[in-house]
């Protein structure tokens, strides 16, 4: 489509250039005869699908994923690893999201935890879900620094209750000591039942409350976590090896 010069530099103030390009990569030959009205439509529709996928790249890179290539379209070996394929396709609806529950990822070492657990942040981004992926230990780095500052503690239990979607991976890989678990019940509180948290770790969920302190802190931890959560166990089968033995047989 023919734009005048004017018309062009106008587009660009307002900020509409995917609009513009969109026009302007229009083959004319192929739209000749096309009604007015479809050319715009089908130049919307361009420029619409490129702003929706810069926003979902830009969320994905905020969100931090440990894996950015993992994706749920390409889960492996479902069934050879055990994993529940209702479970799977909940996953990637996110409609465990929508219903405000849990995901309890738990399995072997090497079984695939921390990818899935990338995925379903991805997965959570694509369909513009603020979200953030984080580990333990860098969280507790990050408390041992707020510690130090003024209000920062609360500082950030606002900004780790705030995600739509929050995973903490290598969750309980070490034993929280008693200023993690009050951020922890602190940030599960104000998660509880208005927003999604995955937690990924190597323990069943049975060994949950003796890691937290078997005691009433960890009671009121678990409370907040088991009640509205969906256990998905990855099971026991060596996705490190399985992609290592892949990789040296190429």
């Amino acid at each position: 489509m023919i734009i005048d010069e004017q018309t062009r530099r106008k587009l660009r103030l307002m900020g509409a250039d995917r609009l513009l390009d969109a026009f302007e990569r229009q083959d004319e030959q192929a739209c000749a005869g096309m009604p007015a009205n479809e050319r715009i439509m089908l130049a919307v529709d361009d420029a619409y699908s490129l702003w929706a996928d810069g926003k979902t790249t830009a969320m994905i890179r905020r969100a931090k994923p440990r894996y950015p290539q993992a994706d749920l379209r390409t889960l492996d070996l479902i069934d050879e690893r055990g994993l529940d394929r209702n479970a799977v396709n909940q996953l990637q609806s996110c409609a465990f999201i929508a219903q405000r529950l849990n995901i309890l990822l738990t399995g072997a070492t090497g079984s695939g935890k921390s990818w899935l657990a990338c995925a379903i942040t991805k997965q959570a981004c694509r369909q513009s879900y603020r979200s953030l992926y984080t580990r333990m230990p860098d969280l507790a780095e990050q408390l041992d620094t707020a510690a130090g500052k003024p209000a920062g503690t609360h500082k950030l239990i606002r900004k780790y209750s705030a995600y739509t979607l929050l995973v903490l991976d290598e969750w309980l890989l070490d034993k929280p000591d008693d200023r993690m678990r009050s951020f922890l019940l602190e940030v599960l509180e104000h998660r509880y039942d208005n927003v999604s948290t995955v937690f990924c770790t190597q323990f069943p969920v049975k060994d949950w409350h003796e890691r937290l302190g078997g005691d009433v802190t960890a009671d009121a931890i678990m409370d907040r976590i088991v009640h509205n959560g969906i256990t998905i166990d990855t099971g026991e089968y060596n996705m490190r090896q399985h992609h290592a033995h892949q990789t040296n047989n190429q």
